[in-house]
């Protein structure tokens, strides 16, 4: 078994959840069960919820924390769908709730998946391959070039995205993520003297599109406050600048609105030790709110 992959923030994800031995908790996103599996270690008497709308985290995840027993329940749900589950296992409103957003180091590790342009493999993308059919495929090799292009630029902010577009649509058919990433660096202009890989932020877009993850992130802030007790925490990893807008603005939102109160005024970032040490930490934000006392 490979060794496990090291949890982003995880000692300022701690800190900010307050974990109570006798609380119940919820991990929104439990990707390899890094978090999962501190925060457990944590419980005597309490709780973990943990969901992941891909099948196949659940299965590796299930290895690691099966050492917790009843303590754990693994739940293939998306995070949308947050406050259904809690209701459905009669937990309706715990102490803490973590979110990590995005793709997790295992998805990217799993080539077949199509989430990395590292090496050729099907233009795939899907977080949940069960239940949802559009894949990257769908997109660069049917779409039309112009909403490729507002694609590439609302999701990603991607400012070659009409060059970009362009390319894909002339290579068509896109045969692989190699194929893609090749296209792609073609478009870009004078991206050798750039730190990312020129096919990072389309790679983004497509993911985001394929797996809706802006919906996916709009459903579970507006419905996460309900599922916390007075006091309870969400704590929330982001690792691009639209996620972290979303996340700053539903926290304002519920703090206008008197349901919650935002603990942190500025992002907490990683330290460059953990980015030395997790490259993949580089881009993480932190923020955490509070649900407020019942008027």
């Amino acid at each position: 078994m490979a060794a496990p992959h090291t949890p982003v923030l995880l000692e300022e994800v701690l800190e900010w959840l307050r974990i109570k031995p006798d609380g119940t908790y919820i991990d929104a996103t439990l990707g390899a069960g890094g978090h999962s599996e501190a925060i457990a270690q944590r419980l005597t008497s309490g709780r973990l919820i943990s969901l992941d709308r891909d099948a196949q985290a659940l299965d590796l995840a299930r290895e690691r924390l099966k050492i917790f027993g009843a303590k754990v329940t693994l739940i293939h749900a998306p995070f949308s769908r947050i406050a259904e589950v809690a209701q459905e296992l009669e937990t309706p409103v715990v102490d803490g709730v973590l979110a990590d957003l995005g793709v997790s180091s295992m998805q990217l590790d799993q080539a077949a998946r199509g989430f990395s342009f590292r090496e050729a493999a099907p233009l795939d993308m899907r977080m949940d391959t069960d239940n949802d059919e559009l894949t990257a495929d769908e997109i660069v090799n049917r779409w039309p070039e112009k909403e490729i292009a507002d694609l590439l630029y609302r999701e990603a902010d991607e400012h070659d995205s009409r060059r970009i577009a362009k390319a894909i649509v002339r290579a068509r058919p896109l045969r692989d993520t190699a194929h893609l990433a090749t296209t792609v660096a073609g478009a870009r202009k004078q991206w050798g003297r750039q730190r990312l890989h020129p096919a990072t932020k389309t790679f983004l877009a497509l993911r985001i599109a394929v797996n809706r993850e802006m919906e996916e992130l709009g459903q579970f802030l507006s419905r996460t406050p309900a599922t916390m007790n007075s006091g309870g925490r969400c704590v929330v990893l982001s690792y691009h600048s639209r996620e972290d807008r979303l996340v700053k603005r539903a926290f304002q939102e519920g703090e206008r609105a008197g349901a919650l109160r935002v603990l942190t005024k500025h992002v907490i970032q990683p330290s460059e030790h953990e980015t030395m040490g997790n490259p993949r930490s580089r881009s993480a934000k932190l923020r955490c709110a509070e649900r407020a006392p019942a008027a």
